[in-house]
């Protein structure tokens, strides 16, 4: 267990904040881990609802689970297919804490092979996924947030993920983020080892932790069984929307 606090937050008992960039209010409670009996942590609990009306998810932020996983958002920056940032200054990695514990659990198997799980995106909300996919000009490898349940991302249930040493430093994989190209392909078709080498190893990492993979974009993960995630109607919508053939069982 780690014995820090959730990154960016000041909380005392239960009292309510608002955390810097999200637009969300967050509940700070402090949750005891039995570990040697004594360590504390604070976690971080938010309760998204956009305005599309998209019902209310409870979302924490992936440090405070595992401080180990680094954090790069790329949609946080200009380095994306938009070309500018999407998230406002102060962003946090948020998710579901379900997977978020699947996510320290892949982080377990990569320390095992002196890797690093890095997060490119988490929850990202609907009206940030109207701009990706206004600023992709509705190519198909952006979900229209309009289409179906939209994206997964929007509900928590998704991740982009990629791999660094154990100093932080990001290894080689077949491309960068928002290569809508071949090559982005979740097999990979070039021929240096050491690519894939990496590649096989997040995507092991991945399996072992309960995800599936992307045909189109190795670095996209989404929980295993996110059916159950959703509302009725909504799953069924998504179903509909998403072609599952898409999806990799890893």
């Amino acid at each position: 267990m780690f014995r820090r606090t959730a990154a960016g937050l000041s909380c005392n008992g239960s009292r309510r904040v608002t955390p810097r960039g999200c637009g969300h209010t967050a509940t700070c409670n402090a949750v005891r881990f039995p570990s040697a009996g004594f360590i504390l942590i604070l976690a971080a609990t938010l309760v998204a609802r956009n305005s599309f009306g998209q019902e209310r998810i409870r979302l924490i932020d992936i440090k405070s689970v595992d401080p180990t996983i680094v954090i790069d958002l790329r949609y946080a920056g200009s380095n994306n297919i938009a070309g500018r940032p999407l998230y406002p200054p102060g962003t946090r990695a948020l998710i579901r804490p379900e997977v978020a514990q699947r996510l320290s659990v892949a982080q377990s198997f990569l320390h095992r092979y002196n890797y690093r799980l890095a997060i490119w995106d988490a929850y990202r909300s609907k009206p940030v996924q109207l701009q990706l996919w206004q600023a992709s000009h509705g190519n198909d490898y952006v979900a229209d947030p309009n289409a179906g349940a939209g994206s997964l991302h929007s509900w928590g249930l998704a991740v982009d993920a990629t791999l660094t040493d154990m100093w932080n430093r990001p290894v080689t994989m077949p491309t960068d983020y928002d290569d809508f190209t071949p090559a982005a392909m979740w097999v990979y078709l070039g021929t240096d080892p050491s690519i894939r080498a990496h590649l096989i190893t997040l995507q092991i990492a991945m399996r072992e932790a309960g995800f599936y993979g992307l045909r189109s974009e190795w670095w996209h993960f989404t929980i295993r069984n996110w059916q159950k995630f959703l509302p009725p109607e909504e799953a069924k919508r998504a179903m509909e929307a998403i072609e599952m053939s898409e999806e990799v069982k890893l």
